[in-house]
């Protein structure tokens, strides 16, 4: 394998590498993919259509066994007995930040990454965000608008397929929908009520779940354990979706379990290949090729660009002008808010099974009234309305049929809203590599200094405000007011930033093209490339961007530019 070189080595399997893999085999480009982790076996690690009393410990979880091996993995909702195999052990890939700036790092590795567990959000950004400097004056414009994205937007829905209604909100661009999922009793009747007080829309969420079958895979059958895997792929992921898109071509090559260290530098300064370690024999490898393109996530594809250091990148490639690994981005969140409907308690039972909610769209900072001056950019707002059938038969004591009518005839309904907001990029929120620590493979780790700003803190008090004029609007009981504290830094998993793209190499790792200034072989397509995160969530946004740059290499490589 080592002497045979590749058109382009992508390094990872995730929503970018697949996106980037499938592209440009389709275009005549033999690729070889490196993954860090295993291939995931549906029969084996799938667990949508399990019971808990199929569960070795009844779907309460081995704790004692989670907290020694995932003590932060499963922080995350996602990560319980049923789904924990999606996520990697803490001891095997540790990290480290400033006591006083916790950083929770929820990971993924395996062939198709995060996309097994994702939460399927999928939302087009705008020129709000593209071109957020020149809306407010903070910080760099992308070096690409909403016109260059768009049809790249339209490739990837038409492909995957998104569910979702049409609204014509310049602030969230209409994607090209499946059919939309149905709004429950609960949202019907927080719609009329919050667009009468507000002014704002309640629209049914935006998803990546089928409605109706799509390039031959089936349409969701809502069992709503999304999570766990899917064994019918109505959802999308990469092994399901991509990767065997790219695989039918011919000219796709993967390995898996190859965690790479480093990209190895040539004489002349060009990408030349990828250094690896076997993930369960530890033997160090190479393998060697035109193009690299990093797709590893956002701090992976960072830690391995500051790794390759050599006399002639000695701080790591890309880092010239000491950008890479700055301006660090998650989004901030205040949760836990909600209540019950009392109209609606009843004894009729609600269809569930739903996979998505509802969402209120950004509309702070936007167009018209909207402006706050106390903070810049904006947030918006999601949730969901259901009965809380399973939650109210475990609260409710007794046994025998008395048990069973009070279960069967009082169905509280809740209510829950959450909002989430944008983190502006930062240069002191920034990774390093730990000088000391290294993971279970040698591969030093990363430092991460991250903490939230003074607009990130000014922009939660105005949540905080909304999120309880919308439960005293829909006169909620029982309530549950929102979090005083946001999040912690991480927790959202939507890192983006640390190698941005941009006009200028003293300010920027990448180019309009996800190109690494000074090296035009080596290419970021996850989140790293990010300049501004809005607050809506990444992934479609990194999926068109990963397709966007696809085709440029894919002309680059037939000119013989690389």
């Amino acid at each position: 394998m080592a002497s045979k070189i590749y058109d382009v080595i992508v390094v990872g399997s995730g929503a970018s590498g697949g996106w980037v893999a499938k592209e440009l085999t389709e275009k005549g480009v033999e690729v070889l993919m490196l993954e860090a982790g295993p291939p995931r076996v549906p029969t084996r690690d799938f667990t949508e259509h399990i019971w808990p009393y199929q569960l070795k410990y009844r779907g309460f979880g081995n704790q004692k066994k989670l907290l020694e091996n995932q003590p932060v993995q499963r922080l995350c909702y996602a990560c319980d007995d049923y789904s924990h195999q999606f996520f990697v052990n803490d001891h095997e890939h540790p990290y480290t930040f400033p006591a006083d700036k916790p950083f929770m790092w929820i990971r993924g590795r395996q062939v198709g990454g995060k996309t097994f567990c994702w939460a399927r959000v999928s939302y087009r950004y705008s020129d709000f965000e593209f071109k957020a400097a020149s809306h407010d004056g903070y910080g760099e414009d992308w070096p690409i608008s909403y016109k260059d994205l768009e049809p790249y937007y339209d490739r990837i829905e038409s492909y995957i397929g998104i569910s979702g209604s049409y609204e014509g909100l310049p602030q969230l661009p209409d994607s090209r929908f499946l059919p939309p999922m149905r709004l429950s009793c609960g949202e019907l009747v927080a719609k009329e009520i919050v667009e009468k007080k507000f002014g704002w829309k309640l629209i049914v969420d935006r998803s990546a779940n089928l409605t109706v079958p799509l390039n031959g895979r089936p349409a969701c059958h809502y069992c709503d354990q999304c999570q766990r895997g899917c064994f019918t792929a109505s959802y999308f992921n990469s092994p399901s979706v991509t990767l065997p898109a790219a695989a039918r071509t011919g000219r796709f090559h993967l390995v898996s379990d190859a965690v790479v260290s480093h990209v190895i530098m040539n004489g002349q300064g060009k990408a030349d290949g990828v250094a690896y370690i076997d993930r369960t024999t530890k033997a160090a490898r190479e393998v060697r090729g035109k193009t690299v393109v990093l797709a590893a996530s956002t701090l992976e594809s960072t830690r391995i660009l500051l790794n390759s250091r050599s006399r002639r990148y000695p701080n790591g490639v890309g880092n010239a002008h000491g950008i890479l690994g700055h301006y660090l981005m998650d989004h901030t969140t205040l949760e836990q808010a909600g209540g019950t409907m009392p109209a609606l308690q009843s004894s009729v039972r609600e269809p569930v099974g739903r996979p998505c909610g509802y969402i209120i769209p950004k509309y702070v900072n936007t167009v018209g009234p909207s402006r706050n001056k106390n903070f810049l950019r904006g947030y918006y707002f999601a949730g969901d309305g259901r009965q809380e059938f399973y939650g109210h038969a475990s609260s409710t004591p007794g046994f025998g049929r008395e048990f069973r009518d009070k279960v069967r005839s009082h169905i509280p309904y809740s209510f829950s809203v959450y909002a989430q907001g944008e983190c502006l990029p930062r240069h002191d929120n920034f990774v390093t590599l730990d000088p000391e620590k290294k993971d279970a493979w040698g591969i030093p780790v990363l430092h991460i200094h991250a903490s939230h700003g003074e607009n990130e803190l000014a922009m939660a008090k105005a949540m905080r405000d909304h999120l309880g004029e919308i439960i005293d609007a829909l006169k909620l009981e029982d309530r549950n007011p929102p979090r005083d504290e946001l999040n912690v830094f991480g927790k959202n998993i939507h890192e983006c930033g640390t190698a941005r793209m941009g006009v200028d190499p003293k300010t920027s790792v990448l180019n309009a093209f996800n190109q690494v200034h000074e090296v035009k072989n080596l290419f970021v397509t996850d989140g790293a490339c990010f300049v501004t995160q809005g607050c809506w969530e990444p992934t479609l946004t990194i999926m068109a961007i990963s397709a966007r740059a696809a085709d440029f290499i894919a002309d680059e490589l037939s000119k013989g530019n690389l």
